[in-house]
């Protein structure tokens, strides 16, 4: 044995006395695992990104902030939502330059107690990109909707969008070149450092051509909105989106307008998968199409089957979806619902193959028709939120594909006043049920939704917000993704008997 391991071994021990080993024990032979079960912990800090609204003056933004009541947080905490671009930069301090330190403004809201919600409002097509960071007993399950109306112009409507953690990599595939649409996709930064991003595209014939969108700089705490025809030549009526952070993270979120049929948000879809849920569609949907990518290099076929509230059935014409590999697919299912709540449900016809989904969804007619997106979505699973509701104008969508589940939905207090009422609803396997949810005792203001499962199969969920003006049926819609408000944290014990070993 040579020194260097002497000098290993003799450290590792002195370093052992002073603070033990914390290790999970391994089974003793006996047939009894000695291991503790992880415990689950509510999380202690969220961070959530905020696109900015719009750029039309005729823009008015409301956000609303929301935390469940989660059992064993702490007792103190704070959360505040505040412009990215005014934050502290003291990247420079105490390096012999200038301090460019920025004055923090006064945040757009402030949540008081988690189970009531907060609201704030601004006009206008100068409002920024916000950054949120919520602690201690407001960090568990924390949502932030941001709802903007805009009167008139292009991408006029009602669009909503749930601001999100940042991330590493998002998908998007719904988004669009053609002449009537101009799409951006919105590149938010919350840390002290810049953040290096690539965005690909992908139409109908495979990759577009574009070293535009290779290695762009999001400089630190700024939001960038980067025009998709700016990045390509091409005019795709379909297009997926990839966003890959390079170095740094980012929230990203496609925003998606029309000239013709309004716009809305378009979320980032969940991770490629064999099998994907799009929850929640209107059942007056005058026109709904589905657009589909499979990232990998093999061909995808998929069943294609409607859970309605009778069980699940096959749209007449559109029993399967082929989709090549790294080709955007698209087809329309015209009015697949039929007057009845419906989610979408994607299975593989054989081989399983990773793909994205996403379903552009049109109500009203003619000049009247207003748009909205909804993404491939994760389970509600333990918990869910949807943080933006009034008295009118609410549709709770929910959908159990696999086996029969039981939910109970929670209306908090409002945001002026109000006593949170619960209730508990059973969806059969294979359907989905808009379901009449509860509103909050003596409301004034608005409230939150929370889902929770009780038992049964894995639920999906999506939330529609309605508000018809001058005839064009505004409205956005919000699938219900887990909150991840709790953790799993391994339970460790100190175990001074390896030094003996």
């Amino acid at each position: 044995m040579n020194r260097t391991t002497l000098s290993l071994i003799a450290g590792t021990a002195a370093l052992a006395a002073v603070t033990g080993f914390a290790s999970l024990k391994a089974p003793d032979g006996s047939g009894q695992d000695t291991a503790k079960a992880a415990a689950v912990l509510p999380v202690e800090r969220t961070s959530l990104l905020c696109p900015q609204p719009s750029t039309s003056d005729l823009a008015d933004t409301s956000y609303t902030s929301f935390t469940p009541v989660t059992k064993g947080t702490a007792a103190t905490g704070k959360a505040e939502l505040a412009a990215a671009d005014e934050q502290s930069d003291d990247e420079t301090a105490g390096k012999g330059k200038k301090s460019d330190k920025k004055k923090a403004a006064k945040p757009v809201l402030t949540p008081k107690d988690p189970g009531t919600p907060v609201t704030g409002d601004t006009s206008g097509g100068e409002t920024p990109a916000l950054v949120g960071t919520a602690e201690g007993k407001f960090a568990p399950g924390w949502a932030v909707q941001e709802t903007t109306e805009v009167a008139a112009g292009s991408g006029r409507g009602l669009l909503g969008v749930n601001c999100t953690a940042p991330d590493t990599e998002f998908w998007f595939t719904g988004a669009s070149t053609d002449a009537d649409r101009t799409d951006y996709v919105h590149l938010t930064n919350p840390d002290d450092s810049a953040a290096v991003v690539d965005i690909e595209l992908f139409g109908k014939d495979g990759a577009l051509d574009s070293t535009v969108g290779e290695g762009i700089t999001i400089a630190p705490h700024s939001s960038d909105p980067v025009l998709l025809s700016t990045l390509t030549d091409e005019k795709q009526t379909d297009l997926t989106v990839h966003v890959n952070v390079r170095s740094g993270r980012l929230g990203a979120a496609v925003q998606a307008l029309d000239e013709k049929i309004g716009g809305d948000w378009l979320a980032a879809t969940t991770d490629p998968a064999g099998s994907l849920v799009l929850p929640g569609i209107p059942k007056d949907a005058t026109a709904v199409r589905l657009i589909a990518f499979t990232p990998g290099d093999a061909d995808a076929d998929l069943k294609v089957r409607l859970a309605s509230p009778s069980g699940l059935i096959t749209p007449a014409g559109n029993e399967t979806l082929h989709v090549k590999a790294g080709m955007t697919t698209a087809t329309d299912l015209g009015d697949v619902t039929r007057g009845e709540a419906g989610s979408l449900v994607l299975t593989p016809t054989d081989r399983s193959v990773p793909v994205i989904a996403a379903l552009q969804v049109v109500r009203g007619k003619g000049a009247k028709r207003e748009s909205a997106y909804i993404p491939a979505a994760g389970p509600v699973g333990t918990r869910a939120t949807s943080a933006d509701n009034s008295a009118k104008g609410s549709t709770l969508s929910l959908t159990a594909p696999t086996a029969t589940a039981q939910v109970k939905v929670t209306a908090s207090a409002g945001s002026g006043g109000g006593t949170a009422v619960s209730k508990t609803f059973t969806i059969k396997a294979g359907t989905t049920e808009n379901v009449e949810a509860p509103a909050p005792t003596g409301l004034k203001g608005t409230y939150a939704l929370t889902v929770e499962t009780l038992s049964g199969g894995p639920v999906y969920g999506a939330r529609t917000l309605a508000a018809t003006e001058d005839g064009v049926p505004g409205f956005t819609i919000q699938t219900l993704p887990n909150d991840r408000g709790t953790v799993a944290v391994p339970q460790a014990d100190q175990d001074l008997s390896v030094l003996q070993k």
